[in-house]
Parts: C-alpha cells; sequence; structure tokens
C-alpha cells in the first residue's frame, strides 16, 4: 500500500484468497463445459421427444381422417344399399302397370278418367325412380351382353345382322348409376 504521507515506498501485498488458481480455473471450465453438454443432451432429447410427439400426432390425425372417409362412404354406401332394396321391392309394381297398360283392348274398355289417374300413378312411379338414380336399361334391338343381360331363349333369324341381337324383352332391367340392380330378361337372335 502506499502512504501518501511519506514517499517511500512500502511493499505491496496482494491477498490472494479471492482470485482462483490455475487448478481451481480449470475444474471451473469443465464443470462449465460438463453443465453445457448436458444441457445439449437434454435439448436433443426434449428435440425427439418433441418430434416423436408430433409424429404420434400427425399419425392419428391422419388416422382420424381416415376414419372419417371411411365412415362417410360406409354412410353412403348403406344409404345406396337402403335405397336399392326399396326400388327393387318397388319395381315389380311398375311391371304389373305396364302389364296392365299392355293389354290395349282391356285398358281401352276401363273408365277413361280412372285410366288417367293409373297412369299418373305410373309416371309419378317412374319419376321417383329417376330422381333415386334409377334408369331402364335399354335393350331392344342392342347387342346381347351377358354382364347386363339375362337370356331366356334364343331364336332362330336369317339375318346375320341380327345375330346376338336382343329380339325380345320379356322384363325391363333397371340400373341405379353405373350398378345393374334388375338384369333385363331377353331373348336373343341366333343366325344358322
Amino acid at each position: 500500500m502506499f502512504n501518501n504521507n511519506d514517499d517511500t515506498k512500502e511493499d505491496i501485498v496482494y491477498d490472494n484468497s479471492d482470485t482462483p488458481d490455475l487448478e481451481s480455473a480449470l475444474d471451473i471450465e469443465e464443470k462449465v463445459e460438463n453443465k453445457i453438454s448436458k444441457i445439449k443432451k437434454e435439448l436433443k432429447e426434449c428435440q425427439s421427444s418433441k418430434q416423436e410427439y408430433l409424429d404420434g400426432w400427425q399419425r392419428s390425425k391422419a388416422d382420424f381422417i381416415n376414419f372419417k372417409k371411411r365412415s362417410e362412404d360406409s354412410k353412403r354406401e348403406l344409404l345406396q344399399y337402403a335405397s336399392e332394396n326399396i326400388i327393387t321391392e318397388i319395381i315389380p309394381t311398375l311391371d304389373n302397370f305396364e302389364q296392365a297398360m299392355k293389354n290395349k283392348d282391356v285398358w281401352e274398355s276401363v273408365d277413361e278418367n280412372w285410366r288417367k289417374g293409373i297412369e299418373m300413378i305410373y309416371v309419378q312411379l317412374v319419376e321417383v325412380l329417376k330422381r333415386n338414380g334409377v334408369t331402364q336399361i335399354e335393350s331392344l334391338g342392342e347387342e346381347f351382353d351377358p354382364k347386363i343381360h339375362e337370356s331366356l331363349e334364343t331364336i332362330e333369324v336369317e339375318n346375320e345382322k341380327d345375330n346376338d341381337k336382343i329380339l325380345e324383352v320379356t322384363q325391363k332391367g333397371y340400373r341405379m348409376g353405373d350398378k345393374v340392380i334388375r338384369h333385363p330378361n331377353v331373348k336373343v337372335g341366333k343366325f344358322k
């Protein structure tokens, strides 16, 4: 320390108790590096866990979306199946109307008002089927297709162009969308 009153120098004495020595500094540095290493390891584990949770969440979300689509498809199929069942039960009634109107002599002999009423009911039934995606399969004069038509009989024809052509429809067929819900019963020409 310096003494201001005296112009003499006194020895300066340092107190080393507050300053670390080299060994202590290395220990502190090692401890800091260990702590940093430990924090980095924990960070990597946290990032790994985060990624695992994110992946799991994304898989769950995708599974849910797929489940929702399958449920909607299943519901749509069920509704279509239910509609198809009702429609296939209505079609024979339509056949009966057509059968009744086919016999011209008897049909013409009934009261005209009654006949018009029956025709209106028939038209309403056909419209209900159309609104539900049901269409009649036009077969007369068409080429026979075993995937669509059901052949009841073959008729010998003299003209080669009538070979495998549908000459008569004994029962109409119907589609619902692209699906055949009742195959038409037909008679097919065969050239000899």
